[in-house]
């Protein structure tokens, strides 16, 4: 009798006979993908709303809503490990400062992403936009201004910034801000670039320094200048409108200036000029027919039109000056920094009780050196403490640029 055929051997089996419950792997898998984009981007926007990092971090270990679908062991035991390092290091983060809680944010954002892209990586369907990339999109959207979320690496995100010029992508306070600044410094136009009154940096290499700064060379109506036989003509007073006013005290690095608060005017030859801020000299940068004073203040003003009109009060050696006193008082702490005064000042008590003066054409004593300054300097000088010169001149000991040549200039003086 024939005997079967012995059946032939049973194949090996293999991960791939395994029985795969397709679909709930699927609907797991879709859930945690969904958890995982929730979570990243509540810590991101969290981040952005200037939650802490403890708070961010806390949120990142708490245990998701959907459950972890089963992958490979190893592959999971590694992502586990990648999401505690990460964890780790945005709690160590969280005693630092504000960069040291950007960075812990992205180390917890980096975890998450690796343990996404791996999983769903091969799952995803052809045209289907990744989670993380889509997450990335739209942080970068978000930030604005060239911000952007760049992939540097495996499950990783990096925030990268563009500087914004001054005056964009700014609120409009900040904006407004930036102007009152620049307006009130506007005899100092040229602070931002390093020069002095003595050395490599003082006054013969102003010109050398920008090429804006080309007027303190060239220009053929600079200040100051040695007033000497000016025209005596029956001048039109210069109309002082000034009131107590609130003010700031800045040390600028060039001198004390004096912020004033809006609402103070002079009125001559028919124009109307703004106060914008007063500064100090010493000695006085003016000379009348050859005398220099101890000190000089300049009060620079501004018409609608941006032209500059400054008017120069000369300091000399006698009683103390009340005005002078109350900036002295408020003087900042910090080079560079702003201190508001608790009591207004009133710039009338500054002013000679005579208003006689000369003006002539000039220009910024500082870099830039800018032409087109109306000055008048008035005839009669302020007294002001010895103290008091003492104060400044401990801060500024010379802050006065050198004479500079009439050329032909006319100069009137009132009767």
């Amino acid at each position: 009798m024939a005997k079967s055929p012995p059946a032939p051997p049973a194949a090996p089996a293999t991960a791939t006979d395994a029985p795969v419950e397709a679909a709930p792997a699927a609907g797991r898998l879709a859930r945690f993908r969904a958890a995982l984009s929730r979570k990243v981007l509540i810590i991101a926007a969290g981040s952005l709303a200037g939650l802490s990092v403890a708070s961010v971090s806390a949120y990142m270990l708490w245990p998701s809503a959907a459950p972890v679908p089963q992958v490979k062991p190893l592959a999971a035991k590694k992502h586990r490990a990648k999401a505690s390092e990460a964890a780790a290091r945005a709690m160590a983060a969280a005693s630092g400062a504000s960069q040291a809680e950007g960075e812990a944010v992205h180390a917890a954002a980096s975890a998450a992403a690796a343990a996404q892209t791996s999983v769903a990586a091969a799952s995803a369907p052809p045209g289907h936009e990744d989670p993380m990339d889509k997450l990335r999109r739209r942080l970068g959207e978000t930030l604005g201004h060239g911000a952007k979320l760049d992939a540097s690496g495996e499950g990783e995100l990096r925030v990268s910034r563009r500087d914004v010029p001054a005056g964009q992508g700014l609120p409009h306070a900040a904006r407004a801000g930036s102007h009152d600044k620049a307006a009130s410094g506007a005899a100092h136009d040229g602070h931002a670039a390093h020069w002095s009154y003595t050395g490599s940096a003082g006054p013969e290499a102003w010109a050398r320094l920008k090429p804006e700064f080309a007027k303190c060379s060239s220009g053929a109506r600079q200040s100051p200048i040695d007033i000497r036989d000016g025209i005596q003509v029956q001048l039109d007073p210069v109309q002082f409108d000034y009131h107590p006013s609130s003010f700031r005290v800045i040390d600028n690095g060039h001198t004390v200036q004096v912020n004033v608060a809006a609402g103070n005017f002079i009125e001559v030859t028919g124009k109307r000029f703004e106060l914008l801020q007063f500064h100090f000299h010493r000695p006085s940068e003016e000379r009348v027919d050859g005398k220099q004073f101890d000190m000089v203040a300049h009060l620079v003003h501004k018409d609608l039109e941006g032209r500059l009109a400054v008017v120069a009060v000369l300091l000399e050696r006698g009683s103390a000056q009340q005005v002078i006193q109350s900036v002295w008082n408020n003087l900042p702490l910090e080079r560079g920094e702003e201190q508001a005064a608790s009591t207004p000042i009133d710039l009338n008590q500054l002013l000679p009780s005579e208003r006689g003066y000369f003006t002539y054409m000039g220009s910024l004593t500082t870099p830039p050196c800018s032409e087109g300054v109306l000055w008048m300097v008035m005839k009669n000088p302020v007294s002001v403490s010895a103290e008091q010169i003492g104060v400044f001149a401990r801060l500024y000991p010379m802050n006065a640029r050198p004479i500079q040549s009439a050329s032909g200039r006319m100069i009137k003086e009132s009767n």
